[in-house]
């Protein structure tokens, strides 16, 4: 059986949706012929923690650890606060001039970010451990992006076969935006980002559009292999018992770049129509949470959820009647394909997507036939939607189109296009 070694920052007990892909590519390898072996940070610093996904990690995989050291300690040093969750930095309108401080040297001094302490003793130790063990190719996964610098330095010490994977993109990556980047970062981040596309044998990522994205930056062959859902992860799952209201669910992140603001205007108007039960699992940005309870409508009609495991997650499918998935509305949505999608696929559940109509989310929704996707303004098309659910107007989805987006599947399609060239 062939080795490959995976370099990835994320792991369980690490959650959310960054440890999804590897963690199940890892699974279903050897089925392929190749033995995974993981290297990952002993002691990081993530914002959530599941360890209910430590019963996917097999017994007989071989997990690699070395400790990171983080500068988050220094972060709330500088700024007096905790070191806010990814994604939420944008939403503070009365940041304190350390706390500016802190975020202006995360983005211009932490490139491409604060992991890239871990690249040079990483090399060090991996440079002995791969020759050690035989291993003959290395795959990267980002973000956080100084993992394929480590990979770029292996491939020049050793010359390995070394494959770069992008789950998000880099320098055109919407969330760079935060950390208020001077000209010069910028140009750093795209001359790293640059040496990576053009020396990496192959890279993979998850959408065509940023396929395009690449493109522009360097010319190369590039390969889409997407995110997926594990059938085996549906198997115990029982469907939802009605219970007379309609509930609809959203799960994950929701801050500036995700706003549903006309989902709670339509809301307010179906109110008085329907029974509906609205659930909103994760993070949220404190004024959007703040101005949603304040509304004497909506906060009767809406629970808002923290962060659960991903069992709990897949229990929470099967218990709602809508799906909501919500797209970045930013530059860079069209390629935007969160993880979720695709467990909401295997769910059977109608999806009403908030995004762009003929961005690669959308085209997958309707591949499947499983859903409608709304356009940010188009507030009666959302009302529409959500009736035609509700009055049982539900498409007839392409289990064919969605079986091929199974974990399994994507693995073998990862080894034959990829892994087997």
């Amino acid at each position: 059986m062939k080795k490959v070694l995976i370099i990835t920052y994320y792991w369980p007990p690490s959650g959310g949706g960054g440890v999804q892909r590897w963690l199940k590519f890892s699974k279903y390898l050897p089925e392929f012929g190749w033995e995974p072996i993981i290297f990952t940070p002993e002691n990081p610093d993530f914002d959530m923690k599941d360890d209910t996904l430590l019963n996917d990690v097999n017994p007989e995989l071989e997990v690699i650890k070395l400790p990171i050291w983080e500068p988050y300690k220094l972060f709330e040093k500088i700024s007096g606060k905790q070191r806010p969750s990814q994604g939420l930095i944008q939403s503070s309108k009365k940041q304190g001039i350390f706390t500016k401080l802190a975020i202006w040297l995360r983005g211009n001094l932490l490139i491409p970010d604060p992991r890239k302490f871990w690249v040079k003793p990483s090399v060090k130790f991996l440079k002995d451990f791969v020759q050690d063990n035989g291993i003959n190719t290395v795959i990267t996964t980002g973000p956080p992006h100084s993992m394929h610098l480590i990979g770029l330095q292996l491939k020049r010490k050793l010359n390995i076969r070394w494959i770069a994977d992008f789950r998000d993109p880099w320098s055109k990556w919407d969330m760079l935006e935060n950390f208020k980047l001077s000209s010069l970062a910028r140009r750093m981040h795209r001359k790293l980002e640059l040496r990576v596309l053009q020396n990496a044998d192959e890279v993979i990522t998850v959408s065509q559009t940023w396929v395009n994205e690449f493109e522009d930056i360097h010319k190369r062959t590039y390969r889409v292999i997407t995110n997926g859902f594990d059938d085996s992860d549906f198997d115990n799952i029982k469907p939802k018992k009605g219970s007379g209201k309609i509930v609809i669910s959203h799960f994950g992140l929701i801050n500036t770049f995700r706003n549903p603001v006309i989902f709670w205007d339509v809301l307010r108007r179906l109110s008085t129509q329907v029974q509906i039960e609205v659930r909103l699992y994760g993070t949220i940005e404190e004024p959007i949470k703040d101005s949603v309870m304040a509304d004497p409508i909506l906060s009767n009609l809406i629970e808002f959820k923290p962060p659960v495991s991903h069992d709990e997650v897949l229990r929470a499918y099967a218990e709602s009647d809508i799906l909501l998935l919500l797209l970045n509305n930013s530059n860079n949505a069209h390629g935007h394909i969160p993880g979720k999608l695709f467990e909401y696929l295997a769910s059977q559940r109608p999806i009403i997507a908030l995004g762009p109509k003929n961005g690669d989310a959308a085209n997958i929704i309707n591949q499947c036939e499983a859903g409608t996707t709304v356009s940010w303004k188009d507030e009666e098309a959302l009302r529409k939607a959500i009736l035609s659910v509700i009055d049982g107007e539900e498409s007839k989805r392409e289990l064919k189109a969605i079986e091929k987006f199974s974990r399994r599947n994507l693995t073998q399609e990862l080894v034959q296009k990829v892994l087997a060239n």
